[in-house]
C-alpha cells in the first residue's frame, strides 16, 4: 500500500475540537491547502531494483523545485527518514522531490550518482504535470546526500554517468540553479585508506578493479570549473565521519575557479545533530543564498 508520511497525514487531519489554532497549526493547515502528495513514483528501474520518488507539489503557477536527497553513506537510509527535512523548503514555497537510489548492497558506485542524475532528468520531464519551474532547480542533501546533491548538479552528460532510460534516450538533464551541500564527501578516495578511511566509503566503491579511479570519478573535486551552479556548504569543524577539509578543499576549488559558493561553519559542530540555534542560523543563511541567487524571496 502506498503510504503518505506521518507528518503529511497530520497536516490534513485536524481535530473538528480545536476551536482555536496555534500559530503552528494554523501554519499547517494552510500548507495542507497548498501541496498535493504523490509518494512512491518509480522514476528508474535499474539491477531489477525500483528507485521511487515522492512529490510535495506546490498548487498554483509554477513553483521552483528542490530535489532532496538523503544520506547514509551509501550504505543505508530512506527517503522516509528524511522526510521531515524538507519542511523548511516547503515553508520557502518550494515543490520538493525526494529521492531515493540504489544503495551499495543493490549497485556499487556508480549506481547511486546514476540514479540521482536520472531524478533530475524526470523533474524535467514532468514539470508541466506538477508545476516544477525548471528555471529554478535547487539540489540538496546531507552527507552522502551532499555528496550526490554536488554530483548531481556539478555533473555534464559528457562526465558518461547518465545512464539513459526508456523515457529518456537523449539524456540531457537541464541546469540546476543551486546547491546546498550538507556535510557532503567531495574526494571519495580520501576515504579508501589512510587517516580519514571510512568503511562506508569501502563498501560503495567495492571490489572494482581500480578503486581509486573509480572514487576520483565519483568525487565533486573532480568536475571543478567555471560556470558550475552557486554551492552552499555547510559542515561542522568536529565532524567525525566527514572530514572538515572536504569543505574546505571544495571551498578553495571553486573561489580558485571562479564560482560563486559560500562555507558555513559550524564551531564545534559533529556530522549533522547541530542545536536549534545552529539550524536557525544555517536556514536563515540558506533563505539569504537564494534569495541572493534570485531562487527565493528575501
Amino acid at each position: 500500500m502506498r503510504t503518505i508520511p506521518l507528518f503529511l497525514t497530520l497536516l490534513v487531519v485536524v481535530p473538528s475540537s480545536f476551536s482555536q489554532l496555534t500559530e503552528t497549526a494554523d501554519w499547517t493547515v494552510q500548507l495542507s491547502s497548498q501541496y498535493r502528495v504523490i509518494p512512491n513514483i518509480v522514476y528508474s528501474t535499474a539491477n531489477n531494483y525500483e528507485c521511487k520518488l515522492d512529490v510535495y507539489a506546490r498548487q498554483g503557477d509554477p513553483a521552483p523545485v528542490l530535489i532532496y536527497i538523503h544520506g547514509g553513506g551509501w550504505v543505508a537510509g530512506t527517503k522516509e527518514n528524511a522526510t521531515l527535512g524538507i519542511i523548511p523548503y516547503l515553508e520557502m514555497g518550494f515543490s520538493v522531490v525526494n529521492v531515493e537510489y540504489r544503495l551499495a548492497r543493490v549497485s556499487l558506485a556508480p549506481g547511486a550518482v546514476e540514479d540521482c542524475r536520472q531524478a533530475l532528468r524526470w523533474v524535467r520531464k514532468n514539470a508541466k504535470e506538477y508545476g516544477f519551474d525548471t528555471t529554478k532547480i535547487v539540489v540538496t542533501g546531507g552527507s552522502a546526500g551532499g555528496h550526490l546533491a554536488l554530483m548531481t548538479g556539478m555533473l555534464t552528460p559528457e562526465a558518461g554517468l547518465d545512464a539513459s532510460r526508456e523515457w529518456d534516450q537523449k539524456p540531457i538533464a537541464p541546469r540546476v540553479s543551486a546547491i546546498i551541500n550538507f556535510y557532503g564527501i567531495t574526494d571519495v578516495a580520501d576515504l579508501l585508506s589512510g587517516p580519514n578511511r571510512q568503511e562506508y566509503a569501502v563498501s560503495w566503491i567495492g571490489s572494482n578493479e581500480n578503486p581509486v579511479a573509480v572514487a576520483k570519478r565519483v568525487s565533486p573535486l573532480t568536475y571543478i570549473r567555471k560556470n558550475l551552479p552557486p554551492i552552499l556548504t555547510i559542515h561542522g569543524d568536529k565532524d567525525g565521519l566527514v572530514p572538515y577539509s572536504h569543505a574546505v578543499r571544495l571551498h578553495d576549488a571553486l573561489n580558485k575557479a571562479g564560482v560563486k559558493n559560500q562555507l558555513l561553519t559550524i564551531p564545534g559542530g559533529g556530522h549533522g545533530g547541530f542545536s536549534p540555534d545552529e539550524m536557525a542560523k544555517i536556514f536563515g543563511t540558506i533563505r539569504e543564498f537564494l534569495g541572493s541567487n534570485g531562487i527565493v524571496k528575501q
